[in-house]
């Protein structure tokens, strides 16, 4: 893979990421479109540009880790894994096909190189502090990262692994919040308000980068500040739009997890053309 900082460049390959996530949604008539295009730009920064780590050597110890804490948006994460060379890009169509490495969840026993199953929503950030904690203990240079769903973070353990975070300064941990404002039965103020939500995380000893998270330059400038802040967790909320890219389904819960049809397909990636 060639990593690069050109935030033009890195649009370019979130752009091809949105295409796959369309079609292997597409062709599988079954997935979760909104949340995969909405954290589009968070996962292609951090893989492309942010994290240090090696699709020829996956295992390299001093790598920096990643968990997808919303494991039902992985569209994107397989998307960018296979551009990143760890996985077939011509394999990605059979996405939650029998037998598919590309499961509906992320599924390290189908893909080793991922750091853990996730997707029962609520655990990646625990799973992540534990391997922030093992490398401080290593001594290593290795920082982790969790992209959460703000649906997601209505879990209590997000809170139980956010007060240990803080109280083990764990200051190699950056959870990225992916802040679309809808979750599966609709929009989150509808269900269950999270504001304040800065406050909220201030509170529990975080500290905390409010950004537009499409905004390439504003994502590189948020992560470098995380790695900045010492003593402390960091924590990204990256306010996004569901289903962003594609027009008709921009900001509308029912593509949170509706597959598109082959004629809305083709609509949409007519606008990502």
């Amino acid at each position: 893979m060639t990593k690069t900082s050109n935030p033009a460049e890195l649009a370019a390959i979130a752009k091809t990421v949105r295409r796959h996530i369309i079609e292997m949604i597409t062709a599988a008539k079954s997935g979760h479109p909104g949340g995969s295009l909405s954290a589009t730009e968070i996962v292609t920064t951090l893989f492309f540009d942010v994290m240090k780590h090696d699709p020829q050597n996956p295992s390299w110890a001093e790598r920096d880790r990643f968990l997808m804490g919303k494991g039902h948006a992985c569209p994107v994460l397989y998307s960018v894994m296979a551009q990143c060379g760890y996985t077939p890009v011509d394999k990605l169509n059979t996405f939650r096909h029998l037998g598919s490495i590309y499961q509906g969840h992320p599924d390290v026993r189908f893909i080793p190189a991922l750091e853990a199953s996730t997707g029962s929503l609520g655990q990646a950030l625990s799973v992540g502090l534990g391997m922030a904690i093992a490398a401080k203990l290593d001594k290593s240079p290795s920082r982790t990262f969790v992209v959460l769903g703000d649906g997601e973070i209505q879990e209590g353990q997000i809170w139980e692994a956010a007060m240990a975070a803080a109280f083990h300064k764990a200051d190699n941990l950056v959870a990225i919040v992916d802040w679309n404002k809808i979750q599966l039965d609709g929009f989150v103020q509808d269900i269950m308000p999270l504001e304040p939500l800065v406050e909220k995380w201030k509170s529990f000893g975080w500290h905390v980068i409010e950004i537009d998270g499409h905004n390439i330059e504003a994502l590189q400038k948020a992560f470098a500040e995380a790695e900045s802040a010492k003593g402390v967790p960091s924590v990204i909320l990256a306010n996004t739009i569901k289903g962003k890219g594609v027009s008709f389904m921009e900001n509308n819960p029912k593509w949170h997890g509706t597959a598109p049809s082959k004629e809305e397909s083709a609509l949409a990636l007519k606008e990502l053309a």
